[in-house]
């Protein structure tokens, strides 16, 4: 495998290359790539990454947070009534520092 410095642009064969896209795995100079999301990516991969998906898909992800929330709130909700119920089971004298 040779190294980058080594390389030439995909699109541009007489410029070096800065880059190599992870995605498809050619080399690309500074004008040829861009940074998306901590990642360094050529035009074409990162048109492909950004496109929309079916609608079916799109539908589901919109679904998603609410469950998420429901089942946060659910969780919460369960361990609270449980440490009231513990509490509720202790014996009066607790409460009234006999205990200590």
């Amino acid at each position: 495998m040779k190294k980058l410095a080594d390389q030439r642009c995909f699109n541009h064969e007489l410029r070096e290359a800065a880059a190599r896209c992870p995605e498809c795995g050619r080399y690309f100079c500074r004008e040829c790539i861009t940074e998306h999301e901590g990642r360094v990516l050529c035009a074409g991969c990162l048109g492909r990454l950004t496109e929309p998906g079916p609608a079916g898909r799109l539908r589901f992800s919109r679904l998603i947070r609410p469950f998420q929330w429901a089942a946060g709130l659910l969780i919460i909700w369960i361990f609270f009534y449980y440490l009231g119920q513990i509490l509720l089971a202790l014996p009066a004298s607790f409460h009234e520092g006999a205990a200590w």
